[in-house]
């Protein structure tokens, strides 16, 4: 029988895949090249340079398509086989791209020693082109470190911590180093990239005039050139370095050159940076009518990319510039959209800010708190110029019918309560309707304020009799015990009541019995003898019903009955208690295992409230549409603490003498 055999790898087809997937790249397509490249490697080959080739390709296309992990692992494969092979060139290559790749990531300090191992192996092998991009790589991500950490800490330029200090004079170190190293190359295009970062760190040192003065000679050599984005990038540096040197106009200059070759490149969000920049620059310069012109254009592009970061920063600027134009209502409008911005994106610093601008917009306004402003960008502030109490003020008549209207006024009202009183007397007394139209009218006549008070006076504290009169009348004492037999007595017409019908009901008694009991009571007559006869039977007309009579026994003395009930509770409710014990065994004498149980619980209890260490500060959200450096907020900083710094302690002398 003959062995079957497993076909090698076909060399060729690997060969011409991944020289179409790498053309591909060229054209930009990298997805289709990174499917060729895939293809080439499951057709296999046995050349391990062409293998490493295909990996160090396909780590570079996916770092252009933005997937840095499955980059990392490739260039990684690539440096394995260079390593395995010996190919010190091959390694020295893998190590620059891993090294970038874990730049982008924010691993700078594995990204450091990637460059180093690069720089390292190009010295040794002597290759100055190789030498001057490891120095390159090596200058970039101390560059990239020192500029994220002093982000996070929100420092000013010139004015960061030691750290970061200290990996911004390394990147110095290396950019300086790789520049002279490409003029002995005489590599103008490297020339130029190494001018342009060198301006970006002097600018972060504080070293403004060094920054113009790289980023003009980068300007020239992107202008040998033609590169207009290099060009583009040269005018934005120029306009920030000059911003913090004080020439604003020369920075709105740089700006507006900028904006022209975004315009001519068609980036929709580096011309609405270049916008924002004009708009703050403007600003600067109190020119806010045409910082609220830049400042829309950066709206409108923010709105179209869909980037709320910077629709967010274009409100606040908005709002003011407005504010400082005197148009507080448009400025309260911009600033309630970067309050609603702020909440969407979670940032709490920007939340206050506008929250803030808001309250205090609405105190210009005199808006009180809880009104609805309900304001547009369109309106003017005209409105809450005035002050509220005109627009709520009543116009007065000017004319004869001016005291009759008040005359039928007061006298309306004291219509009515005249009607008041006299619908409670007739309900209390015994007063008729004709009797109280006499009073009403004797009410109409009287105009005088003392005789209204004294009447209003009198009426209140015969409400006030009545009503206590009333609350009497409803008072009953509760009887200690009473008689077991009740009679009842039958009515005039002879039908008796049952006893079921007597008790689920209540006693009814007619207007007749109600005036009899209005005759006989005491307070009316002023007899306390005639409190005896509450116990005996009414007399009843024929046209009204009995009312049933209680015989009652004379009370005990409460005191002892409530201690005899109260006794009896206490020793059924403790003969229930001591029912319900339970006898509990001896507990055990503790020994170990219950040592050692107690020690696990209380350490499972330690570590349920061991509290998280805060995370690392995260950087602030930043758009497409709005700069990396943005220097209106590093001015407002700036300007607080000029305003700290002009702060004087007042020396206490009594204190002094004192001490």
């Amino acid at each position: 029988m003959m062995a079957s055999s497993t076909p090698g790898p076909d060399n060729s087809t690997c060969l011409e895949l991944a020289l179409e997937g790498e053309r591909l790249c060229k054209t930009g397509d990298f997805r289709s090249g990174v499917a060729f490249f895939e293809a080439s490697i499951q057709a296999g080959t046995d050349d391990l340079k062409t293998l490493s080739a295909i990996y160090s390709q396909l780590g570079n296309a996916y770092f252009f398509l933005g997937d840095y992990a499955k980059a990392v692992n490739f260039h990684k494969h690539d440096l394995t086989l260079a390593r395995t092979m010996g190919d010190k060139l091959g390694e020295a290559k893998a190590s620059g791209n891993l090294g970038n790749t874990l730049k982008v990531m924010g691993r700078f300090d594995e990204a450091i020693i990637c460059c180093k191992r690069h720089l390292d192996i190009t010295t040794q092998l002597d290759d100055k082109v190789g030498r001057a991009r490891a120095m390159y790589n090596l200058a970039n991500a101390y560059h990239a470190k020192g500029k994220h950490v002093g982000r996070l800490g929100q420092q000013d330029p010139g004015e960061f911590p030691e750290e970061v200090k200290s990996c911004l004079a390394k990147a110095l170190e290396y950019y300086e180093a790789n520049m002279e190293l490409t003029k002995e190359l005489d590599d103008r295009s490297a020339e130029g990239r190494a001018c342009g970062n060198l301006g970006n760190v002097h600018y972060l040192m504080g070293n403004f005039e060094d920054a113009i003065n790289y980023h003009e000679k980068r300007l020239d050599i992107a202008k040998e050139f033609a590169d207009k984005n290099a060009q583009r990038r040269a005018y934005t540096n120029l306009g920030n370095a000059h911003v913090f040197s004080g020439n604003f106009e020369t920075a709105a200059q740089h700006y507006k050159k900028s904006l022209l070759l975004s315009q001519e490149l068609g980036d929709k969000a580096v011309e609405a940076q270049a916008c924002y920049s004009l708009g703050n620059t403007y600003t600067l310069l109190r020119d806010y009518q045409k910082a609220v012109e830049y400042h829309l254009r950066h709206l409108q592009i923010a709105q179209a990319l869909v980037d709320r970061v910077g629709e967010g920063r274009a409100y606040w600027s908005l709002g003011n510039a407005h504010s400082a134009m005197g148009e507080h209502k448009k400025a309260l409008y911009y600033a309630k959209q970067h309050l609603m911005v702020s909440k969407e994106l979670g940032d709490q610093m920007g939340e206050a800010t506008a929250e803030m601008n808001v309250s205090d917009l609405r105190k210009v306004l005199g808006i009180p708190e809880g009104q609805e402003d309900n304001v547009t960008p369109t309106d003017d502030d005209q409105k809450y110029n005035r002050r509220k109490s005109m627009e709520e003020m009543n116009l007065i008549r000017m004319t004869p019918d001016t005291k009759l209207d008040k005359s039928e006024a007061g006298n309306s009202s004291r219509q009515l309560r005249s009607l008041s009183v006299g619908t409670v007397l007739f309900k209390g007394s015994s007063k008729t309707p004709h009797a109280l139209n006499a009073s009403l009218n004797t009410s109409k006549n009287s105009e005088a304020e003392d005789e209204e008070e004294e009447d209003q006076d009198a009426f209140f504290d015969m409400l006030s009799r009545v009503q206590a009169d009333r609350l009497d009348d409803q008072r009953c004492t509760m009887p200690q015990e009473t008689t077991k037999q009740r009679s009842f007595p039958s009515s005039s017409s002879g039908i008796p009541f049952s006893s079921s019908s007597q008790q689920s009901k209540p006693p009814l008694v007619s207007k007749g019995s109600l005036k009899q009991n209005h005759l006989h009571n005491p307070r009316n007559n002023g007899n306390k003898e005639n409190k005896e006869k509450k116990s005996k039977t009414l007399p009843a007309r024929a046209n009204s019903l009995p009312v049933p009579v209680y015989s009652v026994k004379p009370s005990v003395d409460k005191s002892d009955t409530a201690d005899d009930l109260l006794d009896m509770i206490w020793g059924m409710q403790s003969k229930r208690m001591d029912e319900q014990r339970a006898s509990l065994p001896e507990p055990p004498s503790p020994d170990d295992q219950f040592f050692d149980m107690l020690m696990r619980c209380q350490g499972s209890r330690l570590e349920d409230q061991r509290s998280a260490l805060p995370s690392e500060p995260t950087a602030q959200q930043r758009g497409p549409t709005v700069p990396d450096e943005d220097f209106f907020s590093l001015i407002a900083r700036l300007q607080e603490k000029r305003m700290d710094d002009q702060r004087a302690d007042i020396k206490d002398k009594n204190r002094n003498k004192l001490n």
